[in-house]
């Protein structure tokens, strides 16, 4: 069976727990798991098809009979908290936790998809080198963005983007795209894809006073709606984004890198 630090969904790992006991041992049964951790055989069916949570008061429990000790009993206590977490900010920080207890062989894939996503200039890198001829002049990346990032920054972000496997060097010597995709599972997709949100926002605040109004388009409008119309804004908004991703595909000699942020939330109960 797999480590237990090889998962990022606790009930997956009981799941698989229980699979292989019974695999072991006939006896071995959920009316038997449960009376050793004090769960009705019911209940564990639904833990283990993730529709229940197991209470915090029974993480030790669980622990100790899946033999797990050390840190591996730690990572198992911070991955039900993961799973439980509520809100954005504590699903970001016992992520970081799990990923910091993995180890560096287990964890260097996901860590680095994590971080290509907490830092808006490794897509702005990423986009650019697809038709910036760079050729390891890291100050002159650098220049290239604006806002402009340190050297070393842009050092970084090139050995990140490679090590994901989204840029080769070509035979004519300069960085291009791979058009590899990141591919992460749902929750742990979640927290990066806001942490990327969250970045990109706190860049259009800065875009105001960085940009003249004539580079950018930055507008705001409070509205009233329905709720029934919601499901028709959001594809409103949904056409406009192919729309510009259909103009962005069709360009054969783009020149510039935009980021296109769209909010759309309530401001009344």
């Amino acid at each position: 069976m797999k480590s237990v630090k090889e998962y990022l969904e606790y009930r997956d790992f009981l799941r698989d727990f229980y699979t292989e006991n019974k695999k072991e041992s006939k006896f071995y049964s959920l009316r038997y798991m449960g009376s050793k951790v004090s769960v009705d055989p019911s209940h564990l069916v639904k833990i283990f098809q993730r529709q229940r949570h197991i209470g915090n008061s029974l993480i030790d429990t669980f622990a100790d009979h899946c033999g797990l000790s050390g840190t591996d009993a730690e990572y198992f206590a911070n991955l039900v908290r993961f799973n439980k977490a509520k809100s954005d900010r504590d699903s970001r920080m016992y992520f970081e936790k799990l990923l910091a207890m993995k180890g560096p062989g287990a964890r260097s894939l996901e860590k680095k998809q994590y971080d290509y996503y907490t830092q808006w200039y490794h897509s702005a890198i990423l986009t650019l080198l697809d038709f910036y001829p760079f050729r390891n002049d890291y100050a002159a990346l650098a220049n290239q963005l604006n806002p402009k990032i340190s050297e070393a920054k842009a050092r970084k972000s090139v050995a990140l983007l490679q090590k994901l496997g989204l840029i080769r060097r070509s035979a004519q010597g300069t960085w291009e795209l791979t058009h590899k995709i990141i591919t992460t599972g749902d929750h742990y997709r979640s927290i990066a894809v806001k942490t990327f949100q969250e970045e990109t926002i706190r860049l259009a605040l800065g875009a105001l006073d960085r940009h003249p109004p004539e580079k950018r388009n930055i507008s705001t409008v409070t509205i009233t709606i329905k709720e029934k119309d919601l499901d028709r804004i959001n594809e409103l908004i949904a056409q406009f984004r192919e729309s510009l991703l259909q103009i962005a595909h069709d360009e054969i000699a783009p020149d510039k890198v935009y980021q296109l942020n769209i909010q759309f939330f309530p401001l009344t109960q």
